[in-house]
């Protein structure tokens, strides 16, 4: 309960603002907007911003270990790259070919895919997470999540932390490089930020469960498994 806390308090403390008079008295005020939403609304707007800037914060170290990723879409920098996922939904894909979800994000560990790796992975992560939040940025009263399009986003998160580690192509390399297991010098970052976003998930996952009166039993998966659940075909 310590992180619902923690997040009660993040999103309370969003709403009011406190300001100065001229008398010298503080004025504490809350944003009209606030009045329609409920508690669970805003934890919903900060879980899905703490997920999203996850992700990004992912696709950054993976471009820093991969720069020849960035590269292959004829961009100037890494920033010019985050920028491209940040604001996924006006840029154009045509290398992807209108796939998203698990279909793009499986495309980073296909031999034949010729395009940045980086940008497919993450960009379907990005576009699960969008579709378990329903496409949205804000939450109000009369918002609806499904807790398990929010269970199989975290649980995603989980088979490409499998296959960053796992999958390689026909020369015996990694598709992509990601955590350093030399034990000289040992990095598990990647694996500690996908935990937290996939936490992020579950807790969600469940506060909605609990919210829409449904009973919630996290669901077995094999470690090994190598396939990415749907998510926007839930219902």
């Amino acid at each position: 309960m310590r992180g619902l806390a923690v997040l009660l308090a993040l999103v309370l403390a969003a709403a009011c603002s406190t300001r100065l008079g001229k008398d010298g008295r503080t004025d504490t005020t809350v944003d009209v907007k606030y009045l329609a939403k409920t508690e669970v609304d805003r934890i919903a707007d900060t879980n899905r911003a703490e997920v999203v800037d996850g992700l990004l914060l992912i696709a950054d170290k993976l471009y820093k270990r991969n720069p020849k990723e960035w590269r292959k879409a004829g961009l100037p920098s890494r920033e010019a790259a985050l920028e491209r996922l940040r604001h996924r939904h006006t840029q154009r894909w045509p290398e992807m070919n209108g796939l998203r979800e698990g279909q793009a994000a499986a495309l980073a560990f296909t031999e034949a895919y010729s395009g940045d790796r980086v940008a497919a992975l993450v960009l379907g992560l990005l576009t699960m997470v969008d579709a378990a939040y329903e496409y949205k940025d804000e939450f109000y009263i009369l918002d609806s999540l499904n807790e398990m399009k929010l269970y199989n986003s975290a649980r995603n998160m989980d088979v490409a932390i499998w296959k960053l580690g796992h999958d390689r192509n026909a020369a015996g390399e990694l598709f992509l490089l990601s955590n350093e297991l030399d034990p000289v010098n040992r990095n598990l970052s990647f694996e500690r930020e996908f935990g937290r976003v996939m936490g992020l998930l579950d807790f969600m996952a469940k506060i909605v469960a609990d919210r829409n009166g449904r009973g919630f039993s996290r669901l077995t998966q094999t470690a090994v498994s190598t396939i990415f659940l749907p998510v926007s075909f839930l219902k």
